[in-house]
């Protein structure tokens, strides 16, 4: 059977680089939303993409990187499944990841000894299909070792967020999407530089805090000593 050229863009897995890529393809959840309706309606499908690698780039550490994952961290974690946080930099905040509505026993907290360890746990847990998501911090990550990445995340069904710093906005990478985030007026400027479709030319504005936590004394990205976190953290610690 012969398909027109219409029926042909009508596909779920072509996308027009004129216009935002739509939710399709093999996975079951081809996206899954920010709990930011303003950011869910600049990101292709309609949320974060699921089986693609997405990079955020902080304009520096602890801007509000993990509240911008928190609610559709929280989504997934609700639903019991498991979130793969590979590298971390600081142990997580546990009361402010639990106000945020994580529940911190579907957590998985990799440590690494190695750059190279890094990226052998976060290709390891998005090929195993085990994680609804996956969360690393690479350092200095080559081409060809986020392309493997992507390729791995292809093969699953989990989103992928690698955490990079701020220069690496200059040099080509595979991900799908690619975020630089900065401030604004107390909240976050989500600056989408990469997405499959046509550029984004204003950030989106977004404020500080997620809407389940926005007013309390909790903070996603503060980092306390470790000793004294991890009496109250009950997530998995695993060494690659």
């Amino acid at each position: 059977m012969t398909l027109s050229f219409s029926a042909l863009l009508d596909r779920p897995d072509i996308w027009r680089g004129d216009s935002l890529n739509r939710a399709g393809g093999s996975h079951v959840c081809s996206v899954v939303s920010s709990g930011f309706p303003e950011l869910d309606a600049g990101l292709p499908g309609g949320g974060w993409p699921a089986g693609a690698l997405t990079e955020i780039l902080p304009a520096h550490e602890g801007i509000g990187e993990l509240r911008l994952l928190g609610p559709a961290l929280a989504g997934l974690s609700r639903r019991g499944l498991r979130l793969a946080w590979i590298a971390p930099p600081h142990l997580p905040y546990a009361p402010a990841l639990a106000a945020a509505g994580i529940d911190l026993t579907q957590l998985i907290i990799v440590r690494t000894a190695s750059r190279k360890e890094t990226l052998w746990a976060a290709e390891q847990a998005l090929a195993s299909n085990a994680c609804a998501a996956v969360l690393a911090w690479p350092e200095r990550p080559k081409y060809p070792e986020l392309r493997r990445l992507q390729i791995a995340a292809e093969g699953g069904r989990a989103p992928a967020f690698l955490f990079r710093l701020p220069e690496a906005a200059g040099e080509s990478s595979p991900a799908a999407l690619r975020i630089a985030l900065g401030t604004s007026d107390g909240g976050l400027a989500v600056r989408v530089f990469k997405r499959r479709g046509t550029p984004l030319a204003r950030p989106i504005l977004l404020p500080a805090m997620p809407p389940a936590v926005r007013g309390k004394n909790s903070h996603v990205d503060r980092h306390p000593a470790a000793a004294t976190a991890a009496r109250d953290f009950p997530a998995r610690l695993v060494h690659a």
